[in-house]
């Protein structure tokens, strides 16, 4: 069974950085799709950015695009590096994943596996 485990939120000052992590377990696809979602309290699910194999792209919310960055290595673990973080990023972070191609980085129906999320809290 095909898992996503992410690390590496915690609690930052406003302006400060850090690096999430999603490391893939159990069934390993070469996926078309991955990218990261957020939910705040009392918000809707955003997804914020994503990685794309049918074309080599990479997708930014307007929120982060500009201090988010996504990377992924040879062993399909994905990476969200943030910098510049804002009270307003506060969120539980998911990673996603899918094989399929053409998925849509703001629709999270478009992701079929998810992770379990990790907390980040910016706040002084």
């Amino acid at each position: 069974q095909l898992q996503l485990v992410e690390s590496g939120g915690g609690l930052v000052q406003p302006g400060g950085s850090l690096r999430l992590s999603c490391v893939t377990s159990g069934f390993t696809l070469d996926f078309a799709a991955m990218g990261w979602f957020r939910q705040a309290p009392g918000k809707e699910r955003e997804g914020i950015s994503c990685m794309f194999r049918e074309h080599g792209s990479t997708y930014y919310s307007d929120s982060v695009k500009g201090r988010f960055t996504i990377s992924r290595d040879a062993k399909n673990t994905v990476y969200l590096q943030m910098n510049m973080l804002k009270p307003e990023d506060t969120a539980v972070y998911y990673c996603v994943a899918d094989s399929r191609y053409y998925r849509d980085c703001t629709r999270g129906a478009d992701f079929a596996s998810w992770g379990q999320g990790t907390q980040v809290t910016v706040s002084s």
